[in-house]
């Protein structure tokens, strides 16, 4: 079997070289997306897999190995074209493929120096797993590409899987990006279930996880991350759905919801007016499921995750800080989903987490419970993770042991147990409806840096924390602007 280390710098090294060629990180991981599929597709027709072929002939593996120069440039293009029109896992991962390498002497290497020369079926999951994630995480970091948006870090999907996915659960994120909170339930699945029965693995493997992802790019990402994880199969239908995943119930229920939905406020779609000019135009998501009716887009993910949950069903959802103090449809959205379900469980983040800057973000827990004339929501417990805490990405990123704490003081073997702490707190319902707009936005402690000036961060961080203020503030502008000229060209 190949070194773990070896693999992963091999990919790493021929990344570089096609960087050289003005390659993104984020082709590169497409690339090796669609040569890798082929190449393992080609293993499962041999010993000691022998199943049916699931690419076709022609189409297929060996076809690249035959050809060079030109004809192999010309083919793979072929093969992308042909591929993206079949259904399921195939059409998921080629679905608008196109070939972005431009030197057919790199294209001929990729395919026979680097991928040809593995066994990538006999890998352990978590080597290609983990050679995949570290090249999804490059990508993220690359922020010309705004990918960022797309990845969630995996240490706060470590310790928000605090929920306790069981074995024989439906699990789904709507906005599944890379796939990071599905790989994470699977994970904790497996870890604390090491003895699970044959009708179990398969339930586990094949249909216990499902996605939504809007972007084709990020679909096919997700599709092969979950796929070098052992999760699906290259002949099966993908559990990644490629769609809107707000524009309409989808009738399905899952036990479970843990999401990351995308940032930026509004729904908007560019419209060519009878003038010849584009304007962006709000999208107003109307359905009978949703409590409001908005073009707030954290607002929405809200009311769909309570309506993909069963009941009884558990929920863990990032939201900004606008989905817990806006007025308007947000206070009718938090009074209703306060008193239909039991919102157990907030997580105020801190700034500097995310690879999408200027967010502050929250995780919301809760309950999905059945109707009801007195509330569900007892009480909210609130963990402030964000006063006094100074994070970035590069100098000093959140890591799993800054969540440690939070972890541990949630309870999740029994709520009940929770106690209070500095970090901690305890709102009943009746201190939660009292506040203006039923506000959430709920914090105590003080502000050290307000008060101790020899106690301050470094100046990286504070330089860090600013220009994340000032593009949440940048960010704002820019819809309030862009809903402007829509009314004004109206």
């Amino acid at each position: 079997m190949s070194d773990p280390k070896g693999l992963v710098q091999k990919l790493w090294n021929y990344c570089n070289i096609l960087r050289d060629d003005g390659l993104s990180y984020g082709d590169y991981v497409e690339q090796l997306t669609y040569l890798l599929f082929l190449k393992m597709a080609d293993e499962q027709t041999r010993p000691p897999f022998n199943r049916e072929a699931v690419v076709p002939y022609g189409l297929d593996w060996q076809s690249l190995l035959d050809r060079d120069g030109e004809d192999l440039e010309a083919h793979y293009i072929r093969i992308l074209n042909e591929l993206g029109k079949h259904p399921g896992t195939l059409g998921v991962i080629f679905r608008k493929a196109q070939n972005r390498i431009q030197d057919p002497a790199k294209l001929r290497r990729l395919v026979v120096d680097l991928i040809d020369q593995e066994r990538w079926m006999i890998l352990d999951a978590d080597v290609k797993g983990d050679a995949y994630e570290g090249l999804l995480q490059k990508n993220a970091e690359d922020t010309k590409t705004g990918a960022g948006q797309y990845f969630t870090p995996r240490s706060l999907i470590k310790a928000i899987v605090v929920v306790r996915p069981e074995a024989g659960m439906s699990i789904c994120d709507p906005a599944c990006g890379t796939g990071g909170f599905l790989l994470a339930a699977h994970d904790f699945i497996v870890r604390q279930n090491p003895l699970l029965d044959p009708d179990q693995k398969w339930q586990l493997r094949y249909d216990a996880l499902h996605g939504w992802e809007i972007v084709d790019n990020t679909a096919r990402l997700c599709a092969m991350n979950l796929l070098l994880h052992g999760i699906g199969a290259a002949d099966a239908a993908t559990p990644i759905l490629v769609d809107d995943a707000l524009k309409a119930d989808p009738g399905d229920r899952f036990e479970m919801v843990l999401t990351n939905p995308p940032f930026g406020k509004k729904s908007s779609v560019t419209v060519i007016g009878a003038d010849g000019e584009a304007r962006r135009d709000d999208l107003t998501v109307v359905r009978d499921d949703f409590w409001a009716t908005t073009s707030n887009k954290q607002l929405n993910f809200l009311q769909h995750v309570k309506t993909l949950l069963r009941m009884e069903g558990r929920a863990a959802i990032v939201v900004p800080d606008n989905v817990l103090f806006e007025g308007g449809a947000g206070e009718t959205v938090r009074r209703k989903l306060l008193h239909e379900c039991d919102v157990h469980t907030l997580l105020r983040l801190p700034t500097g987490v995310f690879y999408a800057q200027g967010v502050k973000a929250n995780v919301l827990f809760f309950d999905r419970k059945p109707a009801s004339d007195t509330p569900w929501t007892r009480e909210l417990w609130v963990y402030d993770l964000r006063t006094n805490q100074h994070f970035t990405l590069k100098e000093n990123p959140l890591r799993y042991e800054h969540l440690r704490e939070f972890i541990e003081s949630y309870r999740p073997e029994d709520r009940s147990k929770r106690g209070e702490s500095e970090r901690f707190r305890r709102f009943t319902y009746g201190e939660l409806v009292q506040r203006e707009k039923a506000s959430l936005d709920i914090f105590w402690l003080r502000d050290e840096s307000l008060e101790d000036t020899d106690n301050l961060p470094p100046p990286g961080v504070i330089a860090a924390e600013i220009v994340e203020d000032l593009e949440a503030a940048l960010a704002q502008f820019a819809e309030i602007a862009a809903s402007l000229g829509t009314e004004e060209s109206e």
